[in-house]
């Protein structure tokens, strides 16, 4: 399919989410027209910055009450649309059935319209790379977008914590085979790094890990990761810029999924060691995470941290279509940091007697 017309008209769902947030001001900051879906548009705590943005005072940005779990909540918004960035995540990964029904009734509503020409969906590197066995990561240790997680081991189920990946995995393909029967459209797959930097509303520093892990490091409470795992990250405005760039690209094709991610990572214990060095202003009391896994996998620690350090994640599809130059991490935490003080209000830790210095 073409890409949207500079100008045209897309339909960001998830518009009050981190990366949804973004993506919207964004578009708008190129000159498209932007209908921003959420779930309550009265809700100012959650919207108000959306209000904010200068398009929405001009009339370029509306917003539109959607709840992603109504059949039907995007009929009366995607018509007239060129693209949609569907960026909203479902309530539940676990219930494969209703991630199942949720695609349908969007895919529905994109069908109806008869305007949009191009889906992008926001997925996740967990559709890439979550594995319930280690060893898997040995065997395929190179993270790239024709890679997906071991769907034949038996314990690649929910209940293993293996939902979140297998929901989206089957989002991934039924946009991209409802796309393939339509033929009027195309979707294209976004599988984004661990999401990193500014909140633009304060509500934000929950709806995300990786940010409300940050604000944990300033309270002086966080969690080691899930076996030991670094951080593997994208900036969230370069991942809005990822989306935007695969709305505009001609070098893409339905049902081809793209890696945003930088090649940077960092262990969770790293990254709070990093807000001190990067913000000596803050006198940041660095902390230790609580390590929460059982004494067997805390005995293998040094196993697990050398199978993550004989991976190796890809970017070079998305930066070959988009031309992007991934943000530096530091650039990345700083303004976290920063956004999560001046946004959130929250105050970091201090180092002991910083007070009386």
């Amino acid at each position: 399919m073409a890409p949207i017309p500079k100008g045209g008209t897309v339909a960001v769902t998830g518009a009050a989410g981190f990366i949804g947030g973004w993506v919207v001001k964004l578009l708008l900051d190129k000159g498209y027209r932007v209908r921003a879906c959420v779930r309550d548009p009265g809700d100012d705590d959650r919207v108000g910055f959306l209000k904010a943005l200068g398009g929405h005072a001009s009339g370029r940005l509306t917003l539109h009450g959607a709840d992603l779990d109504r059949d039907g909540c995007f009929d009366e918004v995607f018509p007239g649309c060129h693209g949609v960035c569907h960026v909203s995540h479902v309530s539940d990964y676990d219930d494969a059935d209703y991630v199942r029904r949720v695609c349908d009734h969007v895919i529905a509503s994109v069908e109806a319209a008869g305007t949009v020409g191009r889906v992008v969906l926001t997925s996740s590197i967990a559709a890439v790379m979550s594995e319930v066995d280690l060893q898997e990561y040995v065997r395929r240790p190179v993270f790239h977008e024709d890679r997906f997680p071991d769907e034949q081991n038996p314990k690649r189920t929910a209940a293993k914590g293996q939902g979140y990946s297998i929901g989206k995995v089957i989002a991934e393909r039924a946009f991209a085979e409802a796309a393939a029967r339509s033929g009027r459209w195309d979707a294209i797959t976004v599988c984004p790094g661990d999401n990193v930097g500014p909140i633009l509303s304060a509500h934000q520093k929950d709806r995300g890990p990786w940010q409300h892990i940050i604000e944990g490091m300033l309270l002086g409470r966080y969690d080691q990761t899930q076996a030991y795992r670094p951080w593997m990250t994208v900036d969230v405005r370069d991942d809005a810029a990822c989306h935007v760039a695969l709305l505009e690209s001609l070098a893409v094709a339905n049902g081809e999924r793209y890696i945003a991610c930088s090649t940077e990572r960092r262990d969770v214990e790293d990254v709070c060691a990093s807000i001190a060095r990067l913000l000596p202003e803050l006198d940041f009391a660095v902390t230790a995470p609580t390590d929460r896994h059982p004494e067997r996998l805390q005995a293998r620690e040094a196993e697990m941290r050398a199978i993550w350090a004989g991976t190796e994640i890809r970017n070079d599809r998305i930066r070959a279509v988009s031309g992007i130059e991934f943000r530096p991490l530091d650039d990345s935490i700083r303004d976290c940091v920063e956004s999560l003080i001046s946004v959130a209000g929250i105050q970091p830790v201090r180092r002991r007697g910083a007070d009386e210095s």
